[in-house]
């Protein structure tokens, strides 16, 4: 789960950390499991074993690293309408280039993510899994994986609604500007249009940051109880 969860699974964080913070989770949540099915490590069933509690992991980590997508595709569609999506960065927590503008969503959201101890929850959330997916009893589902699937979707949709607001109004302003190059001509409005355009998306970003906790606790509130759904967690 620390390989792919959002911020420790990050390059921003050392492998030998990411191993050292693993080891001593390890160690503090082994005595607080129920007794485990004793094993050869070294054996098929070992290894079978241990696939499918990595398995666990993965999925786990993976699934509210789509969470945390929801915003930097909310800062693509909006650089795009908004005519910066030419202002590319190298994203270091994952070595891609990234507008700048879901930049600042993914700080912003990383920030209020570790000041709630959304990473402990995470934590939390595993541990309680031993209790509901004993190690050695699970069986995997079809149905398991084509919920993550359907992440994805959800993702999109919801990256859409949360930037429909300044996407709307931008298309009206554009429509505005069109009427008044057919109106005038002689008028070269292009040229105003685009910085106005871009300093109205600039505003009204401003004036939806008052509203964005809300939408940041929706999201990760949907991601949490996607991960209580897939641990079986009542």
């Amino acid at each position: 789960m620390f390989m792919v969860m959002p911020i420790l699974g990050s390059k921003l964080v050392n492998t030998k950390a990411r191993l050292s913070i693993a080891v001593l989770t390890t160690i503090l949540v082994v005595p607080l499991l129920p007794p485990l099915p004793s094993m050869t490590a070294l054996t098929y069933q070992g290894m079978i074993l241990v696939a499918r509690e990595a398995l666990i992991g993965v999925l786990t980590g993976f699934s509210f690293q789509i969470v945390f997508q929801v915003f930097v595709l909310t800062g693509q569609i909006l650089s795009m309408k908004m005519g910066l999506g030419f202002a590319q960065m190298n994203d270091p927590s994952s070595g891609l280039q990234t507008t700048a503008l879901s930049q600042f969503y993914l700080m912003l959201t990383t920030l209020i993510f570790v000041s709630t101890d959304g990473h402990l929850l995470m934590l939390m959330l595993l541990v309680e899994s031993f209790q509901t997916l004993p190690p050695g009893q699970m069986t995997f589902d079809v149905a398991i994986f084509m919920k993550v699937v359907s992440l994805a979707s959800w993702m999109f949709a919801t990256a859409l609604r949360l930037s429909l607001p300044v996407i709307t109004s931008l298309l009206l302003i554009n429509i505005a500007f069109g009427v008044m190059s057919r109106a005038a001509p002689q008028l070269n409005i292009f040229a105003v249009g685009f910085p106005f355009t871009l300093m109205c998306g600039l505003v009204l970003m401003w004036i939806g940051l008052g509203n964005f906790n809300y939408a940041y606790l929706d999201v990760t509130e949907h991601g949490f109880m996607f991960l209580r759904n897939i641990l079986e967690l009542k």
